[in-house]
């Protein structure tokens, strides 16, 4: 069943040049224009929180316009549980058992763990390739004065949040202008204030001072829309990394009007992270609904600017929703909206809530309008796809994981992905490889030694074909299956100095 699996990975990536390519040498035809790209990146949105993907509570008619007008990747993966390593694995094309940043790591005053000089990044590869590159939203792969900083990481325009943590806030005092702050006319608050002694929770004025008066998600779309006029006429990879709908809730009262009172919506007080809220239900699908609102804007934009046929739209999230463990965090509710789609568990974990997101294709006339594909495929596989489609896959890196996927997007038929890998040294230490209709997860590897207190380590097989919410542990009914699966998960770890990970370096 997998025996084969490595030889099948190599003639899946040797036949892949095959959809987009560019005329042969000599053929004097004229090369096509190379399509611009634009991939939005949505933060904690769960697989289940878009009109296209089952929502019923929230409106997405923009993003659901995507979906019809192209193709939706039912079995699409993020790159990790959490934010950055998540984006590492979508600008190198490198599983987490390969890349460089494999966990959020803070660093003082401000940025993540950098990605080191030199990596070779999707935008990189574009840019050298003539592409211009602007990135609008939140960064969080190296702090301003370090190698991983966006413009020295192929992005030549960017605008929005360095920091992870500095996100937390929808209304900060600065934004990053390319290497300079851009201040905002926001009063100072941390992102994770708490209601005052004598502040009634019961009365809305009391959430007031939690706003100001420069929402930072409508200045980042506003400068993605910028960047689309001003390069309008040459190849461009327009990369928008929203911070929505990540926590603080934060939505200003005209979108926010749009959903109070549609339901039973009690305070959020505080207490339980970021910031409260006076009615924390509706200001999350106001918060969700305002971004597809941007993402419409950007539509109209290209159609206007007559780009349509050369542009293709590309949207995603960059890990499942709080759920689980999380369930309740800052006022969320993920159960209320099914924000997961029925998928087991949510941001964090390596189950199917965590890690399946949404994955929408819009070209129009190259992707089939109306289509969908159930085809396995990871954030990992974003650079070979896209770099396929600019004609630039002899620019792909020989030693990355990603395959393409671009004779999918096509509506041609391709090899399965042989397996799909993550592991993640948080939240209990876990792995997962999914091949086919199996799904292999170990959980608990940095709490279950023996000397160790906490749960036990635990090895899990599901049949996501059949058992889609990972309800039926088939490990003792299949011991050949969960043999191979580990034998996989034992070849993709290496070593990471940065970030260790101690039951697998062994």
């Amino acid at each position: 069943m997998l025996e084969h699996g490595f030889q099948r990975l190599l003639l899946a990536v040797s036949i892949v040049g095959c959809a987009f390519t560019q005329p042969a040498s000599g053929d004097d035809r004229p090369a096509p224009a190379r399509p611009n790209i634009i991939f939005i990146l949505a933060d904690d949105l769960g697989y289940g929180d878009l009109g296209c993907y089952g929502q019923t509570k929230i409106r997405t008619p923009n993003i659901d316009r995507l979906a019809a007008e192209g193709l939706r990747l039912t079995q699409h993966y993020s790159g990790n549980a959490v934010c950055a390593p998540s984006r590492c694995v979508l600008m190198t094309g490198l599983h987490p058992g390969h890349a460089h940043v494999r966990n959020n790591r803070e660093y003082k005053p401000e940025g993540q763990e950098p990605l080191p000089e030199g990596t070779l990044t999707l935008p990189r590869l574009l840019q050298a390739a003539g592409y211009a590159t602007g990135g609008f939203g939140k960064w969080g792969l190296g702090g301003p004065d370090s190698s991983g900083a966006p413009l020295k990481q192929g992005i030549g325009r960017w605008f929005g949040y360095n920091c992870q943590a500095v996100a937390h806030n929808y209304y900060p005092t600065y934004l990053w202008d390319d290497d300079h702050k851009f201040a905002l006319d926001n009063p100072a608050f941390p992102a994770h204030d708490l209601l005052k002694p004598g502040e009634d929770p019961a009365d809305p004025r009391s959430y007031k001072r939690f706003a100001g008066n420069r929402y930072s998600a409508d200045l980042i779309a506003e400068q993605a829309r910028e960047f689309i006029r001003a390069n309008k006429d040459k190849p461009f990879f327009c990369y928008v990394p929203t911070t929505v709908p990540h926590l603080a809730l934060q939505v200003p009262d005209d979108s926010l009007a749009d959903y109070v009172g549609k339901w039973d919506d009690p305070p959020y007080k505080g207490g339980r992270g970021y910031l409260p809220h006076f009615t924390p239900l509706a200001a999350f699908a106001a918060m969700v609904t305002r971004m597809d609102r941007e993402v419409g804007r950007m539509v109209d934009l290209v159609e206007e600017l007559g780009l349509e046929e050369r542009t293709i739209f590309i949207f995603s999230s960059d890990n499942g929703p709080l759920n689980g463990e999380h369930q309740g965090l800052a006022g969320t509710n993920a159960a209320f909206f099914n924000s997961g789609g029925g998928l087991r568990n949510g941001k964090g974990t390596l189950y199917e809530g965590g890690i399946r997101v949404p994955g929408i294709v819009r070209w129009k006339g190259k992707v089939s309008p109306g289509t969908e594909s159930s085809r396995i495929t990871g954030f990992e596989d974003w650079m070979p796809t896209l770099l396929e489609i600019a004609g630039l896959q002899d620019k792909t890196p020989p030693n990355i994981d990603g395959i393409s996927f671009a004779p999918t997007l096509q509506g041609k038929t391709q090899p399965e992905r042989p397996f799909l890998y993550r592991e993640f040294p948080a939240y209990g230490g876990q792995q997962m490889v999914r091949a086919g209709q199996w799904k292999l997860v170990r959980r608990n590897l940095t709490t279950g030694k023996p000397a160790a207190k906490g749960p036990k380590t635990t090895t899990e097989l599901f049949n996501i074909a059949a058992d889609p919410r990972e309800e039926h542990d088939a490990a003792e009914e299949h011991p050949d299956v969960v043999s191979q699966l580990s034998q996989i998960m034992r070849e993709q770890h290496t070593p990471s100095k940065a970030f260790p990970f101690p039951a697998l370096d062994q």
